[in-house]
């Protein structure tokens, strides 16, 4: 809910080289300032209840006093539209899940600051604590009589060591014991360095109790699902050289008699997510033969409980499978698909293979950036309804449902007391033809309020990261706060994107940083000779494999008046020897050994163009990103320092790769990079040239 506490957001100091950014604390003003970010809320994880009558979701809202994105689970009646607050107050909630009758909804939170995971009665409203958790609960799945839970939990190991510390006298004040690492993984990004243990399945049951420990070992597993009472389906990798090779799993049936194993998977590849028929007699999952490419579609496969049967549906389908859901009469498969910048559902027949379209536009779930991200699920009624978060240009998700044979009805608008009060950018698509080979390229162009086509406007190109991800027609804080400051803004889909089939995503496989540079660059002209901008006021920015972009794009050309690169990687051997996806880079993306064949690596890093950059390009990365690690960012800002080429450098205090993860952080990383870009728009500087007043 929005929470109406005034509250500076506390910007860094390159914020002040725009003038019109000291406005931004004017709750007046019609634009979407800096501040509004904390207004903002939005649906996210929709859970239809068995019956088909009620959706339990998170509401999520920016606290402002905490600096956070916090949720509460609130219901909607699905005929009558009610909407309202079910468990609200307190920690941030989340991962709401209903019993198979109905009548129970599973959720976790915190309680007293300890980890909990909850269970809420309907009929009484009362909600219980179902154990004392040391580490917090995560995946959590009914079995299908709804008397137990299974969920997976952090299990501590034993710290490798070589010598027993001695023992400080009291009082004295030592520095803290060394830490011991013996894995490939180590560290990882949003979690730093790592405890030793692993991740195992637990089982509960909901009357409470002591919770009992199913896998063991060294090895982590995730995703249990109920295959029947007395089996459950859980995802690992257990060979021998899972650190070597990491994309690698497979589907397990653990018996729960005496906890054996069997694998009902074996393909060199990755398997899981699976689902169980409800009658428990198929499984559908996802996965595919492991081909050492940077990116390869997940597929959609049913098998039969035992493993045996397995097959491919909806081959003709181009596009990745996820979220599986099964309907109630066992003949149809769910799952969502991404589709040229939306995301749809489909629905898949188990008999015949085929597959039809039962929702689109699926998304709204990125607030900072306008990924394609968000989430369904289905009712088991003889004809299902789908809950969904609904996406579009002009807000946040809301939650939609599609019943069989009605249009799509959207349920709520969470920010209508906001946004349509303030003069909020249009978004306008736009289609290419790449001047590499002739595909086709699809962007889409927020326009400010006061925008006209005279060719006077500035323009941001923004990249997306992944780079194998998908921008779409979304509503993302970022990009309207750079139209709201008067940027044309303009985000692509170049080759290497997700969504338009495997092959396109595959046109940047050992070509990365490439082609995809021309085709943002044949946007951009595009744009320019449509007269939505000024071709000398152009600037280009983007996070991740969009901050690679960047980068690469100021060693390729001076077209641009700023840049700024964003957690970018600036050099493919440092990435591949000391990111926390360094062994997928080396086996996967690059495919040869840094001490072998460092042309492999270098002629694809920015850092080997840095001698050619002229652009006045600022920096900024995470002080705990181990995604693209500080140092990335650092050697392209030494070697433009060393070339004499205006930079600086900006440090995001415990942030990890994910800077837009607290709002605070979301507002300094955009207002920096319009504060770096007014000071070098030429525009603004030649009125400083001529201002008679200096």
């Amino acid at each position: 809910m929005k929470q109406f506490i005034i509250a500076g957001a506390s910007l860094l100091a390159l914020a002040a080289l725009s003038p019109s950014l000291a406005q931004a604390d004017d709750t007046a003003s019609k634009r979407f300032t800096a501040e509004r970010v904390f207004d903002i809320e939005y649906a996210s994880d929709p859970q239809i209840s068995p019956d088909g009558k009620t959706i339990a979701y998170v509401r999520r809202s920016m606290d402002r006093q905490t600096d956070t994105d916090r949720g509460d689970i609130w219901t909607l009646d699905i005929a009558s539209g009610a909407h309202r607050p079910l468990i609200v107050g307190g920690s941030s909630k989340g991962g709401p899940r209903w019993s198979p009758d109905g009548t129970q909804l599973l959720y976790s939170t915190a309680t007293d600051g300890r980890p909990d995971l909850r269970l809420f009665y309907m009929d009484s409203r009362d909600s219980v604590s179902l154990a004392q958790f040391s580490e917090g609960p995560g995946s959590a799945a009914w079995s299908p009589d709804g008397k137990t839970i299974a969920f997976t939990q952090f299990v501590p190991g034993k710290t490798p060591a070589f010598a027993t510390p001695i023992a400080a006298p009291k009082g004295a004040e030592w520095n803290a014991p060394v830490r011991v690492f013996d894995d490939m993984s180590f560290r990882f990004d949003g979690a730093g360095y790592l405890r030793e243990g692993a991740t195992h399945v637990f089982t509960l049951s909901t009357d409470g109790g002591s919770v009992r420990q199913i896998t063991s070992g060294e090895v982590d597993f995730s995703n249990p699902q109920w295959l029947g009472q007395g089996t459950l389906l859980v995802q690992g990798n257990m060979a021998e050289d899972r650190d070597m090779d990491p994309v690698e799993s497979e589907i397990y049936a653990v018996n729960l008699s005496d906890l054996s194993l069997s694998p009902l998977t074996s393909r060199d590849g990755p398997d899981g997510g699976a689902s169980v028929s409800p009658d428990g007699s198929r499984i559908a999952y996802v996965g595919y033969d492991d081909m050492l490419k940077a990116y390869q579609d997940t597929r959609l496969y049913i098998m039969d409980a035992d493993g045996s049967n397995k097959r491919q549906l909806a081959a003709e389908i181009d596009s990745s499978f996820g979220g599986l859901s099964w309907s109630s009469d066992n003949r149809t498969i769910y799952a969502q698909v991404e589709n040229k910048g939306v995301i749809d559902v489909i629905a898949v027949g188990t008999g015949n293979g085929r597959a039809k379209t039962v929702a689109t536009n699926i998304g709204g779930t990125s607030i900072g950036r306008p990924y394609a991200s968000g989430s369904f699920s289905i009712s088991q009624t003889d004809t299902p309804t789908v809950a969904f978060t609904i996406g579009s240009t002009d807000k946040p998700a809301d939650i939609a449902v599609q019943t069989p044979g009605r249009s799509a009805r959207t349920l709520t608008d969470l920010n209508a007391d906001l946004l349509p009060y303030l003069d909020m950018a249009t978004v306008e698509e736009i289609k290419v033809a790449s001047s590499v080979d002739g595909i086709e390229i699809e962007a889409w162009v927020a326009l400010p309020a006061d925008f006209k086509a005279d060719g006077s406007f500035p323009l941001i190109l923004e990249i997306h990261g992944g780079p194998n991800t998908m921008y779409g027609p979304y509503f993302a804080s970022e990009i309207q706060r750079y139209a709201a400051e008067g940027y044309v803004t303009v985000y692509v889909n170049p080759r290497g994107s997700t969504g338009y089939g495997q092959d396109f995503a595959q046109l940047i496989d050992l070509a990365y940083p490439g082609d995809d540079y021309q085709d943002l660059m044949d946007i951009v002209d595009s744009l320019v000779e449509r007269s939505y901008a000024d071709s000398k006021r152009l600037f280009v920015t983007g996070g991740s494999g969009g901050g690679i972009l960047t980068a690469w794009t100021v060693g390729k050309t001076d077209r641009f008046a700023a840049a700024a690169s964003v957690k970018p990687v600036i050099n493919w051997m440092t990435m591949a020897l000391a990111a926390d996806i360094g062994q997928y880079v080396r086996r996967h993306w690059i495919r040869a050994d840094p001490w072998k064949d460092p042309a492999a690596y270098l002629d694809f890093s920015p850092i080997m163009m840095v001698d050619k950059v002229t652009t006045p390009t600022l920096m900024m990365v995470g002080e705990q990103d181990f995604r693209t690690p500080a140092w990335e960012a650092e050697q392209f800002y030494t070697g433009l320092k060393m070339n004499g080429v205006d930079t600086a450098l900006i440090r995001v205090p415990d942030s990890p790769h994910y800077i837009a993860s607290r709002p605070s952080r979301l507002i300094a990383k955009t207002d920096n990079i319009m504060g770096w870009f007014a000071k070098y728009d030429p525009a603004k500087m030649d009125a400083t040239k001529t201002d008679p007043s200096d």
